[in-house]
């Protein structure tokens, strides 16, 4: 009998590197989440670092094309 595979329904995405355009990513980190504009800063300046936790995959996937439509990388776990 085949063990029962938990579906993950809760993500986290972590921006791995601000990439060329850090103002846009600043910016796109502000639309995703709801921090200010110095926190939203300090995170990315902090990057590896988690930008949003525990939320749904479509969520996860919304954020991240927002992110990498900035030049940032970006990882889902």
């Amino acid at each position: 009998m085949a063990e029962e595979v938990e579906e993950k329904t809760e993500f986290t995405v972590i921006l791995a590197d601000v990439g060329p355009k850090k103002i846009n990513v600043i910016k796109a980190v502000r639309s995703v989440t709801d921090l200010g504009l110095k926190e939203a800063k300090e995170l990315v300046e902090q990057a590896p670092a988690t930008v949003v936790e525990g939320v749904s995959k479509e969520a996860a996937e919304d954020a991240k094309s927002k992110l990498e439509a900035e030049g940032a990388k970006v990882e889902i776990k």
